[in-house]
């Protein structure tokens, strides 16, 4: 028997509950792969699938945790041994399928990437989906042409967990990183991370009936979306791009084209769910080669399975900054 936060559902009032249960390998999903867990994280659809309602859970009880790194126990897959360390992110992990917080998972053999070498577990968690996108968004940029001296590149949603880690990742390579924070008692932390100009929200959080602005960016990743997304568009240099990676701030867009028709901007959508297996095993390479292992400590607050339905909430209220590491067996 073995812990994990398992989340219940009444079926009479529909409402959902979570708490540390002891549950056995044999109630665990099928899978080639069986892995013991070391540390997983705290990510916004950890919240919504631990939250009332159960958010993106279709099938209960259910393990939530989005991603999870650890030691393999068990393989039938010849590209995994006892003893090999893997990180797992996405591909539905913790809202369909059982995830991460448990101390025991099992998992497809395809789901998972050998942990890079100048990582450990806990890092590959201080890291986690968050800032696995992050270095997806930058690498993104960089494919359509970013390099350091062309100018400022804004990170909008700074403080939260992708921001965090794109701030530190960006500010390492060389880039003049411009943060955006609604927060600004967070101002010291960005600084920190390497952010060389703080943006108050309320600057940018509000469309102008312009739909060009001065060229003041030369790129931009934006985990907020919404009224502030259009206005960032608008303010782009010309051919610069924008990797979009959340919706904080809506799922709504009001933009207008005129951005990508007479300035050449590009919107680049950034899924970390689904990436084929190659640019997953190319994003961990680069997170252990540019992401400052020191700054990443500086993020890292540490949590355990029982501290899991508290920060579910506080995640969702956007109370949670930098990035939180579960220790799963602590």
């Amino acid at each position: 028997m073995f812990n994990a936060l398992v989340v219940n559902k009444d079926e009479e009032s529909g409402k959902t509950s979570a708490a540390v249960e002891q549950i056995s390998l044999d109630q665990l999903p099928d899978g080639e792969v069986t892995v013991a867990v070391d540390y997983s994280t705290v990510n916004y659809k950890d919240g919504l699938c631990i939250g009332p309602g159960g958010g993106l859970v279709r099938k209960y009880p259910h393990v939530p945790g989005i991603d999870f790194a650890g030691t393999v126990e068990t393989s039938s897959d010849e590209r995994y041994k006892p003893g090999d360390k893997v990180v797992l992110t996405g591909w539905r992990v913790g809202e369909a399928h059982w995830g991460g917080y448990s101390q025991k998972a099992n998992v497809r053999a395809d789901w998972l990437v050998p942990l890079p070498e100048g990582l450990d577990t806990r890092q590959a968690m201080a890291v986690g989906t968050a800032g696995f996108t992050a270095m997806l968004a930058v690498m993104a940029l960089e494919d359509h042409g970013l390099v350091p001296g062309h100018g400022p590149v804004l990170v909008t949603g700074a403080a939260g967990g992708v921001g965090s880690v794109a701030t530190a990742i960006l500010a390492n390579l060389g880039y003049e990183v411009a943060a955006v924070t609604g927060r600004p008692e967070t101002a010291d932390y960005l600084k920190s991370l390497g952010a060389t100009q703080i943006v108050a929200r309320e600057e940018i959080n509000e469309t102008v009936k312009r739909p060009l602005e001065s060229e003041i960016w030369a790129g931009c990743i934006d985990a907020v979306g919404g009224d502030m997304l259009a206005r960032v568009l608008g303010q782009m240099k010309y051919g610069a791009s924008v990797s979009a990676v959340g919706l904080a701030g809506g799922a709504g867009l009001p933009a207008t084209v005129i951005p990508f028709l007479l300035r050449g901007v590009n919107l680049l959508g950034i899924d970390s769910v689904m990436q084929p297996y190659d640019n997953r095993l190319r994003a961990w390479q680069r997170i252990a080669k540019d992401l400052p292992m020191d700054k990443l400590e500086a993020m890292v607050q540490p949590a355990t399975l029982s501290d899991l339905p508290q920060l579910g909430k506080d995640i969702l209220k956007g109370q949670v900054k930098g990035r939180v590491v579960v220790d799963v067996n602590a």
